[in-house]
């Protein structure tokens, strides 16, 4: 009998100096996406991953196209079919990763695509003028609430990603995320953490690199996703390649509404969860919920052997 399961793939803030190590070890074909990348950007992400330094991770030119090649290499190795998958999403760029697996655009097009939509974020905001925060356990309401009187002070912040009722990270100015910090720890938050990011992705401050990016996705060939993959910014998956390519513009600006995302994955009764990325912070929101889901996360060779059932 076959399985109902799904794949979803983490974006920013999942990728670590070291990770994947058992990977490249182990794997000549997890090598071979990695040096494909190289081929096409001129940039060698397993040298960044393996020598370098957590801030050379960290922009986000290099962050969005390195995670790409993360998340494929992972793809490629779990050896399934897009046509044997429920269902997949992709939070924030993880996005782009799951319309990868879905055939819905090749490996070489979709990381020259998100090397521009990484060049756009950072050309839209200067270095040091935005800023991003996770907010723990204060309501979608009340959250919303406090980015609405401090943007309607001059200061602009809003919910970026709705990963859970209590978990969101906010993005938008400098002042208003520093504003909106102060105002969640004085309204009852349990944390309010400023976050290492050197763009304020989601929020109206993308306006200009969605445009930009706009133009850039027009010139990309995708074809309709052979499953279902869900949107961040609908909450709900299309065939249709034009609506795919508006929604992944609109998303630049709008919150990744994972929270919502992940209830559309529940009600599906899941018999498979899998995390294709190098970390275990999307299987780290679910494993409350899907109790009677098996939950993988593919940050560790052992981990793809026990899917495969090696």
């Amino acid at each position: 009998m076959s399985k109902n399961i799904g794949y979803a793939f983490p974006g920013q803030g999942s990728q670590y100096i070291g990770m994947l190590e058992d990977y490249f070890i182990n794997s000549p074909d997890f090598n071979e996406v990695f040096s494909i990348a190289k081929d096409v950007l001129n940039v060698d992400f397993k040298d960044l991953i393996q020598n370098g330094s957590s801030e050379d991770l960290s922009p986000t030119e290099v962050t969005q196209p390195l995670l790409l090649t993360a998340n494929y290499a992972l793809w490629k190795l779990s050896n399934i079919k897009p046509d044997e998958i429920n269902i997949m999403a992709g939070h924030s760029l993880g996005e782009y990763s799951a319309y990868l697996a879905a055939d819905s655009i090749n490996f070489e097009d979709t990381l020259q695509l998100v090397s521009l939509r990484a060049k756009f974020m950072q050309e839209a905001v200067k270095e040091g003028e935005g800023g991003i925060a996770a907010i723990i356990g204060l309501s979608i309401d009340k959250l919303s609430s406090i980015c609405k009187k401090i943007s309607e002070g001059g200061h602009l912040v809003s919910m970026a990603n709705i990963n859970s009722d209590n978990q969101i990270v906010i993005s938008g100015t400098r002042e208003g995320v520093d504003n909106a910090i102060e105002l969640c720890k004085e309204n009852g938050a349990k944390r309010a953490i400023p976050l290492a990011m050197s763009v304020p992705s989601h929020c109206e401050l993308m306006k200009p690199a969605s445009i930009k990016f706009s133009n850039a996705i027009d010139n990309i060939n995708f074809k309709s996703p052979k499953t279902k993959v869900i949107q961040n910014f609908s909450v709900s998956h299309s065939d249709d390649v034009d609506i795919i390519k508006a929604n992944l513009v609109s998303q630049l600006y709008s919150p990744v509404r994972w929270s919502e995302t992940m209830t559309y994955f529940k009600s599906l009764n899941l018999d498979q969860f899998i995390e294709c990325g190098p970390s275990k912070v999307l299987t780290g929101l679910i494993k409350r919920e899907f109790k009677e889901t098996d939950i993988y996360s593919l940050d560790n060779f052992e981990s793809l052997n026990n899917l495969r059932g090696v």
